[in-house]
């Protein structure tokens, strides 16, 4: 683990690659999963206000939901999660013309139709940044629809951490990031050193 001022980071984000492959998973971390993605209290307030620019883009699935039971419910952690269709979908999915599931907050966000992108935990996957009584816990939640991301970021040479460098300065701020780089750059060193003497006994 790696600690930078009250955050215990796993190692497999500076260890493990990472860059998302669209064209491979088709948005399924948007799909498959038990429960909707984690909201903070203020989004889910933002995401009720916002929820006309949005809801045109939404399924008809996910806006009879909405009508039912509301955008979140608390789930079996005592936490907010976006409401989700069918034991799948998050309510805020859309598809475009290839059958790539989308976000449609992210979409509203890019046309200029809001100026909230998406919830953190959302744009933080695949890391979970989980608070708990003295410190925030930070993992990599690796799972196998995410193992094209995995080869496409090895092709590319890009670390989980740098490839989700927006989202972690969003949570966490620019000066806790560049200490976790700054970290991230000395381990790496030490790690290809332990690797390379490993190799040669």
């Amino acid at each position: 683990m790696v600690q930078i001022e009250d955050t215990l980071i796993s190692r497999d984000l500076i260890e493990s690659f990472f860059y998302c492959d669209l064209a491979q998973c088709k948005g399924a971390c948007c799909i498959e999963g038990e429960a909707g993605a984690p909201l903070e209290r203020e989004e889910y307030d933002i995401l009720r206000k916002i929820l006309p620019a949005l809801w045109n883009d939404l399924l008809p699935e996910a806006q009879a939901v909405i009508n039912r039971q509301g955008i979140g419910y608390v789930d079996v952690e005592n936490e907010m999660v976006t409401s989700i269709v069918n034991g799948k979908n998050c309510i805020f999915t859309c598809y475009d013309a290839d059958g790539v599931c989308r976000c449609a907050i992210e979409k509203a966000f890019n046309e200029g139709r809001t100026d909230f992108r998406k919830p953190v935990s959302c744009h933080l996957y695949p890391i979970r940044a989980k608070r708990l009584k003295y410190y925030h816990s930070v993992n990599y939640s690796r799972w196998k629809i995410c193992r094209a991301a995995e080869i496409l970021g090895e092709r590319k040479q890009m670390r989980l951490y740098q490839y989700l460098r927006e989202p972690l300065i969003r949570k966490f701020g620019t000066a806790w990031y560049h200490e976790l780089d700054c970290c991230a750059t000395e381990y790496l060193k030490s790690y290809f050193f332990k690797s390379k003497q490993n190799s040669r006994s």
